[in-house]
């Protein structure tokens, strides 16, 4: 015979262990999509876009005509003014990114570009940074929401990296010198130091030889700068920097932009 009480008693500690289990159900839900909102959040404000390409001379005429007008006239006759078509499609190509990058990554469209006193190009009213650089056939854009500066340079074999001793701290000389590869050492120091004062915003006015990279940070102005290598083709280095902490652990976003 069924005992009724102990039925009903069972069935109490059931229902009570149920709705708890669907509180802690509910609970666990509401913390995974908390903690993905967060991480959303954060993934958001500390995003990093890297955008490169390479010119192509058979290209040329018809990036010109397909691009140029996009500008506004001063931006237009600056790369215009340019006489060889490699400078002037790398100008043209490094802008056209940072549109692209801006308009697919940060929903911006109407982006007006300025120029600091130090000739630094910024965006007017807007949190978002970016920095371009080119060498040889090669151009890259780089886009965060802290500073940033990005300097990319062909690692030219033939280059007699000791005639460029000057623009080093003795401490990298050593460095240099002690490597197996004296030429990708010399050029992962020369990234670096150009990211560092691309970051920092005063360009030439700071020499390359009055700071030092050493252990991934090198100190302007009493300001401390994070420099990061990234890869992009075997033939180049590449590094960002920025005085935000942030670049040590982003992980950038790297785009190859066809034309």
């Amino acid at each position: 015979m069924l005992n009724r009480s102990g039925f009903l008693s069972g069935f109490r500690h059931f229902n009570i262990r149920r709705i708890a289990l669907k509180k802690d159900i509910k609970m666990l839900i509401f913390n995974r999509i908390h903690s993905f909102y967060i991480i959303k959040k954060t993934s958001r404000e500390s995003r990093m876009i890297i955008l490169y390409t390479f010119i192509e001379e058979e290209k040329h005429q018809h990036l010109m005509d397909r691009y140029l007008d996009v500008f506004s006239e001063n931006i237009k006759k600056d790369i215009m003014a340019y006489r060889r078509w490699q400078d002037a499609q790398l100008s043209l190509l490094g802008k056209v990114m940072l549109l692209h990058g801006l308009r697919t990554y940060y929903n911006i469209i109407d982006a007006e570009l300025r120029k600091t006193p130090n000739n630094k190009p910024y965006l007017k009213d807007n949190p978002v940074h970016f920095n371009i650089s080119h060498s040889k056939d090669l151009v890259a854009c780089v886009i965060a929401k802290f500073p940033v500066g990005i300097d990319i340079e062909f690692c030219d074999p033939s280059i007699n990296f000791q005639d460029f001793e000057f623009q080093m701290t003795p401490a990298e000389c050593v460095q240099i010198c002690k490597s197996e590869d004296k030429i990708k050492s010399f050029f992962t120091y020369w990234t670096a130091k150009e990211a560092v004062i691309k970051a920092h915003g005063d360009g030439i006015m700071i020499p390359l030889d009055s700071f030092q990279i050493c252990n991934n940070t090198g100190i302007v102005d009493g300001e401390k700068f994070f420099v990061k290598d990234f890869f992009i083709d075997k033939n180049y280095c590449s590094c960002i920097a920025s005085n935000d902490i942030n670049v040590n652990n982003v992980v950038p976003v790297i785009e190859f932009f066809r034309m």
